[in-house]
């Protein structure tokens, strides 16, 4: 027994004396008035008290004090401890049993509150350890991803900065040496005009693919800061698709394209130059991931719920279908992280299609992969709504509802 218990004990021993002693003198004053019921339910209430605030041991002391006095000054004859009628022997006994188990019964309900109480500030120990891991450990792999997105990016900016930086310089140094050698030097001219024209046509090339690389880092950061502001007005589709095919025409010389517009498909209230980027995300990923001189199909129609979809199929490695919502994360490339049996392995940033997600998602829209029509490959549809037609301009009907348009390049 510590020394606080110990401590506790004796206050206890002297609190149940002093209760009983205060007790008795009080009904002794009035004993005209009082019964020997009136007297034992008050002496109870002192062992109850006595056992609810200091235990079991204190209360056995109080129900034996409380049985003396009891006799002494209440039970005949008065003033001794002699009983003289048997009714109060058995009043006596019924006290001093009923004393004990009220005080042994109290007690044991304090000690189970304590025990219960104990219990919760065990819980809510446990509890805040466990929360406290549970954040070292959404920290550690926070950080754990944070590397990764970092490893990811470092190895993007590596590729996507310095091929493009690379085929440039080559392609600058290469002319300018010839031209000092044909102007400085006054020797013959190397190049003819075709390789002229095919070095600065790389130049081109490579700075439009830095010029997207960094356009894209620039889209996908405003789209995960929620700062994508998009210009909505009515378009046409075919008028879409027209600008977004022009700009694929270098990507898709070694592929045949087709174009399937369905018939009376309406006008959209969407930002055409950043659904146009889309169109030509997906293009650009069926042409890097599809062999050379096979068919990507371009088509659109009219979707569900006030909805047009557009979709893009390639004839490529089909992606499997657990990893077919994995594609739309950033940094994510399916061949590069092994998650397909393809040979085809272009590199990049793997944020074209993260930012492709943004941006119909900005528009209300959704995007997914699923299963081809028919043979293998890929096929990517987007969904946009529709807009409100009730603020559609007065166009001709061939602008809000074309004819079908099946169109073949290459």
């Amino acid at each position: 027994m510590t020394s606080v218990q110990f401590q506790k004990s004796w206050t206890g021993y002297l609190v149940a004396a002093s209760g009983i002693a205060a007790t008795t003198a009080v009904l002794s004053l009035f004993s005209s008035h009082v019964n020997a019921t009136t007297v034992a339910l008050a002496l109870l209430l002192v062992v109850l008290l006595v056992a609810t605030w200091y235990g079991a041991r204190p209360a056995v002391v109080a129900s034996v004090l409380g049985v003396l006095c009891f006799n002494h000054f209440f039970l005949p004859p008065f003033g001794t401890l002699a009983i003289a009628a048997p009714d109060n022997w058995i009043a006596l006994f019924a006290f001093m049993v009923t004393a004990i188990t009220v005080g042994h019964l109290s007690a044991r309900a304090k000690r189970r509150a304590e025990e219960a109480d104990a219990g919760r500030r065990e819980i809510e120990r446990l509890y805040e350890e466990l929360r406290t891991a549970f954040e070292r450990a959404s920290h550690a792999e926070a950080l754990k991803q944070s590397e990764k997105l970092k490893s990811a990016l470092l190895d993007a900016v590596t590729h996507d900065i310095r091929t493009p930086l690379t085929s440039i310089k080559a392609s600058v140094s290469t002319l300018l040496e010839e031209l000092q050698s044909s102007t400085v030097r006054g020797g013959p001219v190397t190049l003819d005009t075709d390789a002229r024209r095919e070095m600065l046509e790389v130049i081109d090339e490579e700075s439009d693919r830095l010029n997207r690389f960094v356009e894209g880092l620039i889209e996908l950061a405003r789209i995960e800061a929620g700062e994508l502001r998009l210009r909505r007005r009515w378009g046409v589709v075919d008028e879409i698709l027209a600008t977004v095919l022009k700009r694929v025409e270098p990507l898709t010389r070694n592929h045949h394209v087709r174009v399937e517009i369905a018939n009376e498909i309406p006008a959209v209230q969407v930002d055409p130059r950043a659904v146009a980027e889309v169109i030509f995300t997906l293009i650009d990923n069926a042409v890097k991931y599809s062999p050379t001189g096979t068919n990507i199909l371009i088509s659109a129609q009219p979707g569900g719920d006030e909805t047009i979809q557009i979709a893009v199929e390639d004839q490529g490695q089909t992606i499997p279908r657990e990893i077919r919502e994995r594609i739309f994360d950033k940094f994510f490339r399916a061949t590069r992280d092994g998650d397909t049996g393809d040979s085809i392995q272009p590199k990049g940033t793997g944020m074209g299609l993260a930012v492709a997600k943004g941006i119909v998602e900005a528009h209300g829209g959704s995007i997914w992969i699923e299963d081809k029509r028919e043979g293998v490959g890929t096929r990517a549809v987007f969904s946009l709504p529709i807009g409100d037609l009730e603020n559609l301009p007065e166009r001709s009907p061939d602008v809000v509802a074309g004819p079908a348009m099946f169109r073949e390049i290459n």
